[in-house]
């Protein structure tokens, strides 16, 4: 009897998966512990194992489709054996409530066509593509196994009927189409598919509110140059301002629970720990890795960790509990030439830092103009959490303790 490949779930935040790439095809032979398919989640990618060992019969995704986790996305069995083109998948109760709604649109997969009462055999993403351009899939010739038909075919035949169009009746069509040959295009996938749907949703969920501030950083200046030496011949790094914000903010948090919490399906959850993400630039996106107890570690400790996950980051080789658990996120541009942005939530979490460039300005101070290293702090925050004046709070006590950072020894 075939049995279903399903659709990993590794991590307790995992709801979804994206297949990257399938690295068997139909009727090819696996051996159970044979790397089949490539699934990213959480922005990095994973590879998965066959736990039969037989022939792939069926592949009901496509490379690039999201799929929920528990999900069956294929098929392995005996050569030849016959699998329905939609057995019902195994999923919990939970998947079951999320995707009726989705089968009532899908099901069944073979199509009955017009013309002759035959069936017309395609993927779930070739019949969505076919719908949204109502398209008959009579009309589309697959290339799949026994005809089946594939996004690609899709997307052929529509290219085809853009060819075959009449001039004056698709003159401004024909214009995209010019421009489309000229300009190089890529399809929204992995990363930064995920990084964009989960902006997307957190601007669309959470109703953000931004607070911007300035900080003297003359202090933290003297304390990183102070400091400079005595890390580096302990851990042979050396100590950044990121790390000085880090602690900043980490000490800060402890005096301010609710912009260290969390909102998830209508719950405000008070976080006993201090694990603060750190936004690190990828060369497909932005991957934020987790630090833990932030408020509990000593500078050198941070500085090792801090850069440590860093270099995993932009290195791609995070593991997915590096990526989760966060309570907080500092995402720091101060390297560029960036005064200031507005950062955007990384739920479920409730607040975001984002940092700018130091540089001087001119400051009045005793009814002097002199210059100073200032630095630019802009806090998002989600109003369904917490209000203005505690978020205010909070940063007002984050720009104190940066301009007098002995306040990180108490």
């Amino acid at each position: 009897m075939a049995k279903e490949v399903f659709m990993p779930k590794l991590g307790m935040t995992m709801e979804t998966g994206t297949i990257m790439k399938w690295l068997v095809q139909e009727g090819e032979e696996v051996t159970a512990g044979d790397i089949i398919l490539e699934v990213m989640t959480n922005k990095i990618n994973i590879e998965v194992e066959a736990y039969e060992t037989g022939t792939m019969l069926k592949i009901l995704y496509e490379e690039g489709e999201e799929v929920p986790v528990n999900q069956a996305i294929a098929y392995i069995g005996k050569k030849g054996e016959e699998v329905g083109e939609f057995s019902q998948p195994t999923m919990n109760s939970q998947l079951n409530s999320q995707v009726t709604e989705d089968k009532k649109s899908e099901e069944p997969v073979t199509e009955k066509k017009e013309k002759n009462g035959g069936k017309s055999r395609a993927t779930p993403s070739a019949r969505k593509l076919a719908r949204e351009h109502d398209l008959q899939l009579t009309e589309i010739q697959g290339t799949g196994p026994n005809g089946r038909i594939h996004r690609k075919d899709v997307k052929a035949h529509i290219d085809n009927q853009i060819d075959t169009l009449p001039s004056v009746a698709y003159e401004d069509l024909a214009q995209k189409v010019e421009h489309k040959k000229d300009t190089e295009t890529f399809k929204v996938t992995g990363m930064r598919k995920i990084i964009g749907d989960r902006m997307k949703q957190s601007i669309s969920q959470a109703p953000h509110v931004t607070l911007h501030s300035e900080v003297d950083m003359s202090e933290a200046i003297r304390l990183r140059q102070q400091l400079l030496p005595i890390i580096e011949e302990k851990i042979g790094l050396r100590i950044s301002y990121t790390e000085i914000i880090l602690k900043a903010v980490g000490v800060t948090l402890r005096d301010h629970p609710m912009m260290n919490a969390t909102l998830v399906n209508g719950e405000i959850y008070l976080n006993s720990r201090i694990d603060i993400g750190l936004a690190v630039s990828h060369s497909d996106g932005l991957l934020v890795p987790v630090i833990q107890g932030v408020d509990r570690l000593g500078m050198a400790q941070l500085s090792e960790q801090s850069k440590k996950l860093a270099r995993a980051a932009r290195e791609g080789k995070l593991i997915p509990n590096q990526l989760q658990g966060g309570t907080f996120t500092v995402s720091n541009l101060g390297m560029y030439r960036v005064d200031q942005f507005t950062p955007i939530i990384n739920l479920p979490e409730t607040a975001i830092l984002g940092v700018g460039q130091i540089k001087e300005r001119p400051i009045g101070v005793n009814s002097e103009i002199v210059l100073k290293p200032m630095m630019s702090l802009s806090l998002s925050f989600d109003h369904r959490t917490v209000d203005g004046a505690p978020a205010a709070a909070f940063l007002t006590q984050l720009v104190d303790t940066l301009e007098h950072p002995a306040n990180l020894l108490v």
